[in-house]
Order: C-alpha cells, then structure tokens, then sequence
C-alpha cells in the first residue's frame, strides 16, 4: 500500500516489542550463549543480524567465540523462536569492554 509516493508498511515493526532479536540465548545443558545483535550498517529494508556463538564456562559466562553468522531479519526472528522453543533461555550478561 503506498500513500504519497512511500511505503506505509516500512514503518512498522513485526509485532514484536523490539524490533528485532537482540541480547543472549543460553542452551539447556548452559556449555552455548548465542549473542544476537543488530547489523547497524544494514539498510532498513534489509535488516540484518549478527548471531555470535559461545562456549561458556561453569559461571555460563563466554569463554571463546565458536561461529558467527549473519542473517536477514525473518530469519533470525525465527531462529530466536525456534531455540526458545528447543529449550534456550534468556540471560542477561553485561560484558567488560
């Protein structure tokens, strides 16, 4: 739908409280952290996330980097979804930088 020559629907988040997945995923058995953060550099019509996973230690703190990825904005909603419902939970780190 266009009203004025623009896109009205480009305004909109997808009806999630934040626009997109950010923040970590602990798995179940707590030896993973999934950081997943927005891509600033992306353009708003195509979001995209990074998805940095760790190893943690026995404080479940990240100990070293095993993978990053990149992806678009649907899919990592559904990734973000699909871990939840595997049984990952969100925790809140606060690094040093």
């Amino acid at each position: 739908m266009t009203l004025g020559g623009a896109n009205v629907w480009t305004n909109f988040s997808y009806g999630y409280l934040n626009d997109s997945p950010s923040g970590w995923l602990l798995n179940p058995d707590r030896s993973r952290l999934i950081l997943f953060t927005r891509n600033k550099k992306s353009p708003r019509n195509r979001i995209r996330i990074f998805a940095h996973t760790y190893y943690t230690n026995h404080l479940c703190e990240p100990t070293a980097i095993k993978s990053s990825t990149q992806m678009y904005l649907d899919n990592a909603w559904d990734k973000w979804h699909d871990l939840q419902l595997e049984g990952w939970t969100f925790a809140e780190l606060e690094l040093p930088e």
